[in-house]
């Protein structure tokens, strides 16, 4: 016997066997008005006067109620073709009083793994009485199953209008449903699509509104700060870059510049300045312990060989073995990680210096030692090249630009971080004109590339 499939929540679908199957139009009503009875038989007349009516109408003769088997006959020749009358499994025939005689009706029996609209009630039901993240599970496959207007091929007629009235208060159900379980699985960005949707088809529904605005809300809050932020939905990573303090990324593995021999003395040395991020990142990180931040660097650069090691009458202050630029060293922070890199190389008077293509190759390392060891947690890296190790060809904004570039083309290698975000000190944000950054960001495809 063939697998047999009805979808009605749409356009009206048959499948045997996984192969669409052709049904006239008026074969199609008759098994929209079976599938409205919902379970229940249907007397043969009763099926005329709702698929034909007429002004007019008397009582249904014999030539009316061949009409209606005629109908019959097909869908069933259709659905099970080798199957006898009297063994239907889905279009029954009974013998029911009508009046004064006995006339056939007809009864559809499916189940919901053959029909559409069965399947979708059960998984919303299960949905509204399971914890949050079975209810989005089962709730995204109801909406799945959603194609448009249910009984869509017998649209305005009476006998559908219950039917079609209850799924759509249900298919309401499983969206508001769907958008409280992703907000309490701390998923709102998520959904506010479904609360946005609910909010546009009923403008007028209180609690719809309320819930729209809550979630509006707890965003703006989770995201204050943020000057812009796409998806890539290609690659599956997100753009973020924030306004605010790189060391507040506490879910973030942090990407940390340093010069070619991994200075860490500050202010009293006149190496490193306090207020850098290497600066910062020994007081913030490190409580000021220099000889353990300078423990971790080692055990990070074990195995780089240096590419020379100055003497202590050329290079007095700080340390002397210099490692090329690229070089990175993965340092633990508490189930993240912080990947300390070489980006730009210092002269012996402490002063540094880079260059467009340095910096590039520097950041194509970080990405790669992201991939290995970032546990695939979101990166936070602030705008390196604009401090005292300046790239002076690139601006503010290229320099931006160059970070996102290159995390991008790493993505499209293979995914190092879900989300890259690019944390600017207010003082960064008084000199870039992030519109540009905007501009080019938001020109991109889907998978970060340029359009054609």
């Amino acid at each position: 016997m063939g697998r047999v499939h009805v979808g009605v929540l749409g356009a009206t679908t048959v499948m045997v066997d996984s192969e669409p199957v052709h049904l006239t139009p008026g074969t199609v009503r008759l098994l929209l008005r079976l599938v409205a009875a919902e379970g229940e038989a249907v007397t043969a007349s009763q099926l005329f006067l709702d698929l034909w009516p007429s002004p007019g109408q008397g009582q249904v003769g014999r030539g009316e109620r061949n009409e209606v088997q005629k109908r019959v006959l097909e869908l069933r020749r259709k659905m099970e073709p080798e199957q006898p009358t009297s063994t239907a499994r889905f279009l029954r025939t009974e013998r029911v009083v009508a009046t004064k005689y006995t006339q056939s009706a007809y009864r559809l029996v499916m189940d919901q793994e053959q029909l559409d609209y069965l399947e979708f009630v059960d998984l919303v039901n299960r949905a509204t009485h399971s914890p949050p993240a079975t209810a989005v599970a089962l709730l995204t496959r109801a909406l799945e199953l959603w194609r448009g207007v249910p009984l869509a091929d017998a649209a305005g007629q009476d006998f559908a209008a219950r039917l079609v009235v209850r799924l759509g208060a249900l298919h309401k159900t499983a969206r508001t449903e769907l958008a409280k379980n992703l907000a309490a699985l701390g998923r709102p960005d998520s959904a506010l699509a479904y609360a946005e949707g609910l909010a546009a088809d009923f403008p007028d529904d209180d609690a719809v509104t309320q819930a729209l605005a809550g979630l509006r809300e707890r965003i703006r809050a989770r995201h204050a700060g943020d000057v812009l932020r796409r998806e890539f939905t290609g690659l599956r990573v997100e753009l973020v870059v924030r306004q605010g303090d790189l060391f507040d990324s506490d879910d973030a593995n942090l990407v940390v510049g340093f010069g070619d021999t991994f200075d860490t003395a500050v202010d009293d040395d006149a190496v490193v300045s306090r207020d850098s991020v290497q600066g910062q990142l020994l007081v913030r990180v490190y409580q000021g312990d220099r000889r353990r931040l300078d423990a971790e660097l080692a055990r990070g650069l074990r195995g780089v060989e240096p590419v020379a090691v100055e003497s202590p009458r050329a290079k007095p202050r700080g340390k002397r073995r210099r490692y090329p630029v690229g070089t990175v060293a993965p340092l633990p922070l508490n189930g993240r990680k912080v990947f300390a890199f070489v980006h730009c190389q210092q002269d012996l008077d402490l002063v540094t210096r880079s260059s467009a293509g340095e910096l590039r190759f520097a950041l194509e390392q970080v990405w790669r030692s992201v991939r290995q060891h970032g546990l695939l947690k979101p990166v936070a890296i602030p705008l390196v090249g604009s401090g005292l190790a300046r790239v002076t060809e690139l601006s503010r904004e290229q320099l931006m630009i160059l970070i996102i570039d290159t995390y991008l083309q790493s993505c499209r290698d293979s995914r190092c971080a879900p989300e890259l975000r690019i944390v600017l000190r207010p003082a960064d944000m008084e000199r870039i004109r992030i519109s540009d950054v905007e501009r080019f960001v938001e020109a991109l495809d889907h998978d970060g590339r340029e359009p054609r």
